[in-house]
């Protein structure tokens, strides 16, 4: 099975955007280990993934996992895997080997070449300079490490540019997410900028195509290859199902939003899933009313219940933002599909078609 385990809510960096409490509390480390019998308890895999606020906090905690779950991987027979989502910050050569030494996957939070703008430490000081020294490391020993870019309104008339900065950095793989909660506020004009930015970027990953670069970026990626395989979006996550989120205390819930709402906790590392409880949650409709009747309910992330609960309270409501977000991606999207697919249908098919369902 495979859960996020939250090392500590405390974080060394002050994001304009976060929606996250920071507090100077830390995963016990019983909890850690109960955590990793948990996620070795059934399936033919183990995964963790280690999150936080800041995970390298808690460095020593990570390897304690590690060196426990090389043990359990043994005794078990079970195929054990780890990835982390870290701001990058703390990341160092000692750590980074020993990540590509057990098969570490880390996602880097890092906006690019608009990281001052939003990203800054705790202190008020800049963490682009460091970010991208700490990257450079990072990509010479893994290089299939991935940037998670948050791109927030005030900083969306770089959005082009900053992909184009992580590409030239040497990122293969991009996650691009819009930055949603109270501390964001899209205007018209910033989501009409949204859209030019888009168009840059398409032309940007459409060059990269033509030359046979492979280069992901999610937002663009995705939307191609669920249209292709006629996958919904929904299917690549459901709460409580796929990836489950353990607490500093241990306890359960179905989506990192969800954390602290006892309505929403499953069980806890202890005593286990609370079945009864996942099944009901799982049970739930995940499309919103109000999306049912659209032509593009298949295309869209309107059933994610974290981003709905995130901008409207509520799993099942979803935000004006978030459907006119996804109304402009879709439509970039099958543009620049269906003008590759005609001009270059060889590489197209060897690209996103080559893609069982």
């Amino acid at each position: 099975m495979n859960f996020t385990l939250h090392l500590t809510e405390a974080c060394n960096m002050d994001c304009s955007y976060c929606v996250h409490e920071k507090r100077q509390i830390s995963m016990p480390e019983k909890v850690m280990i109960a955590a990793c019998d948990l996620a070795f308890s059934k399936g033919t895999t183990a995964g963790l993934c280690f999150f936080g606020g800041e995970p390298l906090l808690e460095k020593e905690l990570i390897y304690k996992a590690l060196d426990y779950c090389k043990v359990k991987e043994k005794t078990t027979g079970k195929r054990f895997k780890c990835k982390m989502t870290t701001n990058g910050t703390l990341l160092d050569e000692e750590f980074i080997m020993r990540a590509k030494s057990c098969g570490m996957e880390i996602g880097m939070s890092f906006d690019g070449s608009v990281q001052d703008i939003c990203r800054r430490y705790a202190d008020g000081r800049g963490t682009f300079a460091d970010m991208e020294r700490k990257a450079k490391i990072l990509l010479e020993e893994l290089p299939m490490s991935y940037a998670m870019l948050t791109i927030a309104p005030q900083a969306v008339d770089r959005y082009a540019e900053s992909i184009q900065y992580l590409h030239s950095l040497g990122f293969h793989r991009v996650t691009g997410t819009i930055a949603y909660g109270r501390r964001v506020n899209w205007s018209e004009k910033h989501l009409k900028e949204m859209e030019i930015q888009l168009r840059k970027i398409a032309e940007f990953y459409s060059g990269l195509f033509i030359k046979g670069e492979r280069f992901y970026f999610s937002p663009f990626d995705s939307k191609i290859k669920d249209c292709i395989t006629d996958t919904n979006p929904s299917e690549h996550c459901h709460l409580g199902l796929r990836q489950m989120p353990v607490a500093v205390d241990g306890k359960l819930y179905p989506c990192t939003q969800f954390i602290g709402d006892e309505d929403y906790c499953l069980g806890d590392v202890f005593t286990g899933i609370d079945i009864s409880k996942q099944a009901e949650l799982i049970s739930r409709a995940s499309e919103p009313k109000e999306c049912r009747e659209c032509d593009l309910n298949r295309r869209c992330t309107n059933s994610c219940g974290c981003m709905n609960r995130l901008e409207t309270g509520s799993e099942n409501t979803v935000s004006s933002l978030q459907c006119t977000y996804e109304r402009m991606l879709i439509s970039i999207c099958d543009e620049m599909a269906e003008r590759l697919y005609e001009q270059y249908p060889v590489l197209f098919k060897n690209r996103y078609m080559s893609v069982k369902k």
